[in-house]
């Protein structure tokens, strides 16, 4: 995933500025295409608050996992306010940055709310993490973490 940012800068929800290569570095990341306008992402935002947190915020040993919000909404204030409101401490790329679009188009985003879970390489390990979240909620992380390649010791 490092590759797919490199050059660029991601954003933690107080707006600082993050470098993706230590942020992301031998993770399991979740890209989450998703808007404040969406009334699917706004009931699911806070699933995946509840999720992320339980793994990484909450957990005596953090998983391996980061979140990159990838917004759809119409104004950098609106994404901003989203974040504020929603999110948990998760990363964003900027408002502003092409490489949204890219990302869009490379991982067929035709509709959100969508959690796209890749490799460092930025290979989809799946492009149904909403659905697996919803349906078995943590145990879905052992999966991924085999799927992505991460060596790391990691119990749910």
């Amino acid at each position: 995933m490092v590759d797919v940012f490199s050059g660029r800068f991601l954003t933690n929800k107080d707006g600082h500025v993050v470098d993706p290569e230590e942020a992301l570095q031998n993770k399991v990341v979740g890209l989450y295409f998703s808007a404040a306008w969406c009334s699917l992402c706004r009931e699911f935002t806070p699933v995946l608050c509840d999720f992320y947190g339980a793994l990484v915020e909450e957990a005596p040993s953090p998983a391996p996992f980061e979140i990159v919000f990838i917004s759809s909404d119409r104004s950098s204030e609106e994404m901003s306010d989203y974040m504020q409101d929603m999110h948990g401490d998760w990363l964003a790329l900027p408002f502003h940055d092409p490489l949204k679009h890219e990302l869009k188009k490379k991982y067929n985003i035709t509709a959100i709310p969508k959690l796209i879970i890749v490799k460092q390489t930025g290979e989809v390990i799946t492009d149904k993490g909403r659905k697996h979240i919803r349906e078995r909620g943590l145990n879905c992380f052992r999966n991924w973490v085999e799927g992505a390649d991460v060596f790391e010791n990691f119990c749910t």
